[in-house]
């Protein structure tokens, strides 16, 4: 892959050229405030991120899920400042069929648009496909989320459908969910133009 990201599996770290992926822990709460404080991420109304006050629970959260099998999570450090600017996780890990999901996914409003959250999901996908063998990798987002939707598509997944009434927002709306998914025979092409628009620059 010449000057992009490498998928390196290190302790559980997937390593690339601007940012490592460290299995979320305790250790990583102060980091994490500070990232969702960067543009007060929390009152997004399309999206659900902790409030810096309910991240300690958060990260319990994610522990609990992968010690039972179910997720992966991440804490998302940049490498040019080794600062912690957000979260992901593969979730949702269904090994039966061999299909995950990815969410849970937040960036500091500084530190969007700069690469990072292009290579986090090149380094989440390829260790998807290439080393968990999955079949499938869906990632959902609320119908009204404009820019998330488009970053999806930017990924290469391809839109199914709209899940009416899907979830309760933490304000109380009831949100329909956009459905988007990537399949096996679809990764290599899709890998490909991942790693093209990092050679381009910051996207």
């Amino acid at each position: 892959m010449g000057q992009t990201a490498v998928a390196e599996s290190v302790g559980g770290e997937l390593g690339g050229r601007r940012v490592r992926l460290e299995p979320l822990d305790h250790r990583h709460h102060d980091g994490l405030c500070e990232a969702v404080r960067d543009g007060k991420l929390w009152e997004l109304a399309v999206t659900m991120v902790p409030h810096p006050d309910d991240v300690r629970e958060f990260i319990a959260a994610g522990i609990e899920a992968r010690e039972a099998g179910t997720a992966r999570p991440y804490a998302t450090v940049d490498l040019a400042t080794g600062r912690i600017v957000g979260s992901t996780r593969l979730m949702m890990i269904n090994t039966e069929h061999r299909r995950l999901e990815i969410g849970w996914t937040f960036i500091g409003r500084s530190r969007q648009r700069t690469g990072i959250n292009v290579e986090a999901k090149l380094l989440m996908l390829t260790h998807a496909f290439e080393d968990l063998g999955v079949n499938r990798v869906e990632l959902l987002t609320d119908l009204r989320n404009s820019a998330s939707r488009a970053a999806i598509a930017r990924l290469g997944a391809t839109e199914e459908g709209v899940m009416r009434a899907h979830m309760v927002m933490p304000d109380g709306h009831v949100r329909d969910t956009v459905l988007y998914a990537l399949t096996r025979p679809e990764w290599p092409a899709a890998k490909s133009a991942l790693i093209a628009r990092l050679v381009a620059g910051p996207a």
